[in-house]
């Protein structure tokens, strides 16, 4: 695929550069709580602008059911983007509109405008093939090449990632190139003893992962909200924690096959109420009591999964280890992310909750090799999976796809 330096070295000075990025940060209201996402585009934007470059920002945030919604629009992260670009950036109060024609032809040089929220529209999530390529031919119109540097879409086929790239051409930028780069490591020769960290909910959300991670560890870890099903598999009971019922006899089945090493919390913080300041406990993994839940690995747990830590030379960890955002509840995912920052070797945070985690807790994240803006499309390329956003690159590049084509773990069978 071609790459951002190339068109960089084609000249850009006075060219409408269409740019796909990742915006969607967590909201308090008006108030960005976490803007790792924006100031991860930053490098890409630079180097647009300062090259002289008319650059139209687009993104999504959240999920509006394909209408305009207050509480969903772009404006406070047009605002925080100009505080860190250093500049204006201009706002468009629409994605194809007239608002957003004459924000990108008043764009002078070296200046950017931000569309407003992608999904405000049907048909950038469409899976009418028609409606969303015509919504893509609109948002063509608006530049002469196109880059993507929204890794953390890049594993949906919507108009802004897959169709727009068949109309204008286009380029990867730096985020996604070294996204790519990285996961890559992680999924041909590591460096050994590599280590696995899994949290999360759901176990239904993370089998791929662990399906196709599982024979490639030395030891995989897991904690969150997806361990009482594994608890519950070993015949423990597990009070009101979360379950999901339908995956024991997977969990059952996983343990045999991965049998020494898939690792469980051997204690857990409990409470009787999800709040803050409900009462609390830690319990040994087989005595929750009924009518609790499960909150946290416990403080043993840490321990043992910290020593884990320590022995590895590569580690991949997605997905917090409890509710980290309350207090009482947030030391199990604390103490794995620091034991992780006291690696000598490759470490990779797997975006979405666990980089939110480590910006939440304070902790340097220059502790870590590299922390991904994507949680869905790091898991996606981890299991095998063919990136639509990725492979619309590649096919447009008019290169000779297997020079070019990230190497994959498996077949490129499945598609997000």
């Amino acid at each position: 695929m071609k790459t951002l330096d190339q068109l960089l070295s084609e000249g850009v000075s006075g060219r409408r550069v269409l740019v796909r990025a990742d915006l969607n940060v967590p909201l308090d209201g008006q108030t960005i709580t976490d803007d790792g996402r924006i100031r991860a585009v930053l490098p890409t934007l630079s180097a647009l602008i300062g090259a002289g470059a008319r650059v139209t920002v687009m993104s999504h945030l959240g999920r509006p059911k394909g209408a305009p919604d207050p509480k969903y629009s772009l404006a406070p992260i047009a605002v925080r983007l100009s505080e860190l670009i250093g500049g204006e950036v201009a706002f468009a109060t629409d994605t194809v509109g007239e608002s957003a024609k004459a924000t990108v032809e008043g764009l002078a040089d070296g200046r950017i405008a931000l569309l407003e929220n992608l999904r405000f529209n049907p048909g950038e999530t469409s899976k009418d093939e028609v409606e969303r390529a015509a919504f893509a031919g609109e948002l063509a119109a608006f530049g002469e090449v196109y880059v993507d540097d929204a890794f953390g879409a890049v594993h949906r086929k919507h108009a802004s990632v897959y169709d727009v790239p068949k109309l204008l051409p286009h380029y990867a930028g730096g985020l996604v190139l070294r996204e790519l780069e990285v996961l890559s490591q992680l999924t041909g020769d590591t460096q050994r003893p590599y280590v696995v960290v899994l949290g999360g909910s759901k176990v239904s959300d993370k089998l791929a992962v662990i399906e196709a991670l599982a024979p490639r560890v030395d030891e995989l870890l897991i904690g969150g909200g997806m361990c009482f099903t594994f608890l519950k598999a070993l015949g423990y009971e597990v009070g009101k924690s979360l379950l999901e019922d339908d995956m024991v006899q997977t969990c059952r089945d996983l343990l045999e096959r991965f049998a020494g090493k898939i690792k469980l919390p051997t204690d857990i913080v409990v409470a009787d109420r999800f709040a803050a300041d409900a009462e609390v406990r830690t319990v040994e993994d087989n005595a929750i009591p009924d009518g609790w839940l499960g909150l946290d690995i416990g403080p043993a747990s840490v321990t043992v999964f910290a020593e884990a830590i320590s022995r590895a030379r590569t580690v991949f960890w997605n997905g917090p280890m409890g509710v980290f955002e309350m207090a009482p509840f947030a030391a199990g995912t604390r103490g794995v992310a620091e034991a992780i920052t006291k690696v000598d070797g490759f470490t990779v945070v797997g975006g979405g909750d666990s980089a939110a985690a480590v910006r939440a807790l304070g902790l340097p994240e220059d502790g870590f090799s590299h922390i991904s803006t994507g949680g869905g499309a790091s898991l996606e390329f981890l299991e095998g999976k063919t990136l639509p956003g990725v492979a619309a690159l590649q096919a447009a590049s008019g290169a000779d796809e297997g020079a070019t084509a990230v190497k994959r773990p498996t077949s490129d069978a499945a598609e997000a």
